[in-house]
């Protein structure tokens, strides 16, 4: 067995590059501004349920055409908190991603990579520390996002509220945010490999386009990028869409760029 001393030492450094990574995030302009522009899906949907709570009104406004209630469905609890989980689903992957490129490809761009990997902590620890970073800031806004949801919905007094109803949609939430998370290691491996912020976008978008052609062709039970989106029902219920094998592909895909992203930071030359 390894020593005490070890040990102690490992966390040690683990805590250093953890509160580091912190203090990166809170000093930049970059979180914050996502997380901004996170809060227009609840403001959104809110807008989209005082249109058709009043759909004639809108349609004299020419806010609203007949083809467009249709597919927004009802003004209720039920049709509001789908929206609120499709906007974590689809907006939730490309910010998530900015984030997420942020915090590794601002190595590269300023470069303090070098200096980042010539220091006495694992480099396991600054990854891990990274990716810790990444998933409490996304859960923390997704939560945030949620509560201003309720707010919002409490303010339009939109019908059908139900306690259970609440519980069940912010359980979605949380899994969809859960499941895009997983999504974010090989941004971050590409951020690394690519040594900025363009590649991990530009993958962002691939993964996005891709996702939306396979999951039309009915196969987008095997692509873990498609996966988030059937879950919050944006095609229909997620029973009928969505399988164990979908889920375990979204958690494969995260161990498999999670070993990729490390493997790079442990064997990257800090020289270059």
């Amino acid at each position: 067995m390894l020593p005490e001393a070890y040990w102690r030492g490992a966390v040690n450094h683990f805590l250093s590059a953890l509160w580091t990574e912190t203090l990166k995030a809170r000093r930049s302009k970059v979180p914050l501004f996502v997380s901004i522009g996170f809060t227009l899906a609840p403001l959104m949907g809110g807008l989209f349920m005082i249109i058709l709570k009043d759909p004639q009104a809108a349609r004299e406004m020419g806010l609203l055409s007949p083809k467009a209630q249709l597919m927004m469905g009802a003004a209720d609890w039920p049709a509001y908190f789908g929206l609120l989980a499709q906007s974590v689903a689809v907006a939730g992957s490309i910010l998530f991603s900015i984030v997420t490129a942020w915090i590794f490809g601002r190595e590269f761009t300023d470069r303090t990579a070098k200096e980042l990997m010539s220091l006495p902590t694992s480099r396991i620890w600054i990854v891990t520390a990274k990716l810790i970073v990444i998933a409490l800031w996304a859960l923390a806004v997704t939560l945030i996002i949620f509560l201003i949801g309720l707010l919002v919905g409490a303010l339009v007094d939109i019908p059908g509220w139900k306690g259970s109803l609440a519980f069940d949609s912010f359980r979605d939430v949380l899994a969809i945010a859960g499941m895009t998370i997983l999504l974010m290691t090989p941004v971050a491996f590409i951020a690394s490999t690519g040594r900025g912020y363009l590649p991990p976008l530009g993958w962002t978008i691939l993964t996005i386009f891709l996702s939306q052609i396979i999951a039309a062709t009915g196969w987008g039970d095997w692509f873990p990028w498609s996966v988030p989106a059937l879950y919050s029902g944006i095609v229909g219920p997620r029973a009928g869409q969505l399988g164990i094998h979908s889920y375990i592909l979204v958690i494969l895909t995260g161990l498999i760029g999670l070993a990729l992203t490390s493997g790079w930071w442990l064997n990257a030359d800090q020289t270059r």
